[in-house]
């Protein structure tokens, strides 16, 4: 009987450095993003402080730069690699 080897193919990565790299950049904006966003805690709970929670930082900075990074994670995980 004729035994037959099996040829294994090296396994490649989904992803490369450079992906990472971009899927990194996107996590950081992501937290930044909900750092930003965070806080506005009053230490009277009878007072509404209407400017610390509806701040500009708030209700636009922060939400776009998620946004942004979320759209960054997207193109680092659509991201095809450089032809070598």
């Amino acid at each position: 009987m004729k035994e037959t080897k099996k040829q294994t193919t090296p396994a490649t990565s989904l992803f490369t450095k450079d992906n990472y790299i971009w899927m990194i950049a996107g996590i950081i904006l992501v937290a930044i993003g909900i750092i930003l966003m965070a806080g506005g805690k009053s230490d009277d709970p009878n007072v509404f402080k209407e400017n610390e929670v509806y701040s500009v930082r708030r209700i636009t900075i922060a939400p776009i730069l998620i946004l942004l990074g979320l759209g960054i994670e997207v193109y680092a995980i659509f991201k095809k690699p450089k032809a070598s």
